[in-house]
């Protein structure tokens, strides 16, 4: 170590050794923590004085227990258990860039001791998350943040991927930002398109260039078509699970009753279900037509959508078109 600390510094010191190396099954003794000052900061000092600290700090009202076996740190700002959830939820964020996450994770790791950082060194190897390689996804929360406060306006290119796996500029959009919805693991900006005066729901991590309109205030969203009360998070809550940005309705369906555990984690518990016979159920639910079409597609063998009859309809066409493709 590079030049030698003030004794005056040892308070401070003894303090960060305790969160660094001690928990309840780690105490350290009076010569651990020396060993710790000398080889870490430099710093030389008897053993009363590491036990004046350590009851200064006590005193000060940091949670520092002390048995025959050593002291160690009782109170921290995250339990371990907590910042291994914070650490699962960096890894399946879709929409953290893979440096990003690492850079995260070690920065939580340095929230608890090295017995922690241990425990958890593994997860380091596992990279294949489907991330987002858009770097500028949390430039665009703070820009979108920022516009929400300030009622200003925002343009923005939106990208598709193509055939090489890499973002491409589709278009460029002027819209007025509403609201930030994390959903599926990913953030949605839903916004009003001034051109098109439709709301959509955009996905972050497809915006690139985004920036603020200094000089154009937002269209307030009440004197957008169906939304003159404001956002319904209710209906907003019916976009799901596809983001569709269609104006949500009610729909009826009969399902095999085994089904009632995917409909909750689709839809969430907002639908009414009552019981045909033993092995079929009917629910109704008000949802985006677009979305519910895609739903009853997936579990087709199993959903069969009785009303309205125009998404029946179409249900009916999509089924007719792909038989054709597989029909030899």
């Amino acid at each position: 170590m590079e030049g030698f600390e003030p004794k005056k510094l040892a308070l401070i010191r003894i303090l960060q050794i305790l969160k660094n190396y001690s928990d309840y099954n780690h105490p350290l003794t009076q010569e651990d923590i020396a060993r710790y000052l000398d080889n870490d900061y430099g710093i030389v000092i008897e053993r009363k004085a590491i036990s004046r600290n350590i009851s200064l700090l006590k005193e000060a009202g940091f949670e520092i227990e002390s048995k025959r076996s050593g002291s160690y740190l009782e109170e921290r700002e995250f339990e371990d258990s907590e910042l291994r959830m914070l650490i699962d939820g960096v890894l399946c964020s879709k929409y953290i860039t893979a440096k990003h996450s690492s850079d995260l994770i070690n920065r939580l790791c340095g929230l608890s001791n090295k017995y922690f950082r241990s425990h958890v060194k593994n997860i380091y190897s596992v990279n294949d998350w489907g991330k987002t390689d858009n770097q500028a996804l949390f430039y665009n929360i703070e820009i979108i943040d920022e516009a929400i406060e300030s009622k200003k306006r925002i343009v923005f290119d939106y990208n598709k991927y193509g055939f090489d796996k890499k973002l491409h500029k589709s278009a460029s959009h002027f819209a007025s930002p509403y609201q930030l919805i994390l959903h599926n693991q990913r953030y949605y900006l839903m916004a009003l398109n001034e051109k098109w005066k439709n709301i959509g729901y955009y996905r972050l991590d497809h915006i690139t260039n985004m920036r603020l309109s200094e000089h154009h205030t937002i269209t307030d969203i009440h004197s957008v078509l169906g939304y003159e009360n404001g956002i319904d998070f209710k209906d907003l809550a019916a976009s799901l699970p596809y983001m569709f940005s269609d104006k949500a309705e009610m729909v009826e369906f009969i399902a095999d009753d085994w089904m009632i555990d995917s409909i909750v984690e689709w839809f969430g518990f907002d639908f009414n279900v009552s019981k045909l016979d033993d092995k079929k159920i009917k629910v109704s639910l008000k949802v985006s037509p677009a979305a519910m079409e895609h739903w009853a597609m997936q579990y087709i063998n199993y959903v069969e959508v009785t009303a309205p009859e125009d998404i029946r309809n179409r249900i009916c066409e999509s089924l007719q078109n792909g038989v054709k493709k597989y029909l030899v």
